[in-house]
């Protein structure tokens, strides 16, 4: 018969307490059952693990094993708890890659409150643009992804998370920024335009035409709003990009092609189940958004100043 983990231990509290009586109501287990499980393990071994009948002295045998046992005891009960403590999202890691708009705003409330709940699981967070995104998830470097992913065929689970839509940002100073109605491509034409990777997914000619004839292109979101902010441009980004840019003093205009919305997604491999503290995680994400949402109000970045 091998050595099971419940022989060692049935060992190791007779040996603590020196007889089978208090070990036994410890154990749970009647007197003779203990005695029994005692001699299978000591026939295995073919040595005594105790001097006397009582259990009151071990044999030179059973001190070898008691200090052994104790060590596999401690290891195996450790890893049990771990076990446990990670299947009821307790504690682990979880990886998460996300665009800068949703990491910047929506994220923070969400770790936070997922926080208190689960205290002891580690959070890793990286903000990319949604190929990279993308990418990582794909390569299994991250356990949650949220991104635009509408082009993307590849074999992740997708899940609709939220969206929002492009409007124009430009300086307070800027004469788009006194317009009291929705933005149209026409009014925007004229004008000086900064293209960015965000705004370039926009399906409508007078966008992709915008886009074409653009003098700059920008590809950071500091970098973007900071030429903004210097007079050199207007550029067209998605509401909750935009809101980033509050202390910024630029202005977020509606444009008035309503299809010009960009959605974001909640990703993960579908091949491959999210551990339990993902899981959890992903939850509390989606809470949080359809939360937000519900006290949604409309976006802008600051006040147009004209009337």
């Amino acid at each position: 018969m091998p050595i099971k983990i419940e022989m060692l231990r049935c060992f190791a509290v007779v040996a603590r307490h020196g007889n089978l009586s208090e070990a036994s109501q410890q154990l749970g287990r009647s007197p003779s059952a203990v005695s029994m499980m005692l001699k299978q393990f000591e026939d295995h071994l073919g040595e005594p693990l105790f001097e006397t009948d009582r259990k009151s002295k071990l044999s030179p045998l059973g001190a070898f094993v008691l200090e052994q046992a104790e060590h596999e005891l401690r290891q195996f009960d450790s890893t049990v708890q771990a076990i446990e403590r990670f299947a009821k999202a307790r504690q682990g890691r979880v990886r998460i890659a996300a665009v800068p708009s949703v990491a910047g705003t929506i994220l923070p409330q969400a770790i936070s409150r997922y926080n208190s709940d689960f205290p002891e699981v580690m959070i890793e967070l990286r903000d990319m643009d949604s190929a990279s995104v993308l990418r990582e998830v794909t390569r299994e470097r991250v356990d949650i992804g949220i991104a635009t992913a509408s082009q993307y065929s590849g074999a992740l689970h997708q899940q609709d998370l939220l969206s929002d839509a492009f409007g124009l940002v430009c300086s307070a100073r800027h004469p788009l920024a006194g317009y009291q109605r929705a933005l149209t491509w026409a009014d925007i034409a004229p004008h000086r335009f900064i293209a960015n990777e965000l705004s370039a997914q926009i399906p409508a000619p007078a966008s992709k035409q915008l886009h074409e004839n653009a003098l700059l292109k920008v590809p950071t979101m500091t970098s973007i709003l900071a030429m903004v902010q210097a007079g050199l441009g207007v550029t067209i980004l998605p509401e909750m990009t935009a809101k980033l840019a509050e202390a910024s003093g630029l202005v977020f205009c509606r444009l008035a092609d309503s299809q010009a919305r960009r959605q974001i997604h909640l990703l993960r491999r579908a091949t491959h189940p999210a551990s339990p503290a993902a899981r959890q995680l992903e939850r509390q994400i989606v809470a949080t958004v359809t939360e937000l949402q519900r006290h949604k109000h409309p976006a802008t970045i600051a006040p147009n100043p004209k009337t």
